[in-house]
């Protein structure tokens, strides 16, 4: 998994490839959830969507998960 990742959709995350960021595309609150628990240690930084970072909601509350930054809408 990559240290830095990109969760959400994928429209608004494929610029984010060329500066390095594996993206984890997911259209769906489902696919969010999915996407957001198969993240490894390894994974450091997650640019969230706006609608990917509602979906995820209190589990980013969470101490243990990794820093998390949500892009402008």
């Amino acid at each position: 998994m990559p240290q830095v990742a990109g969760l959400g959709e994928l429209s608004r995350l494929e610029v984010y490839r060329l500066a390095g960021v594996g993206l984890l595309p997911a259209e769906t609150e489902d696919d969010v959830r999915a996407a957001w628990r198969s993240l490894g240690d390894d994974t450091l930084v997650v640019l969230l969507t706006p609608r990917a970072a509602a979906a995820l909601g209190d589990l980013l509350d969470d101490a243990t998960a990794p820093m998390t930054v949500v892009l402008p809408s």
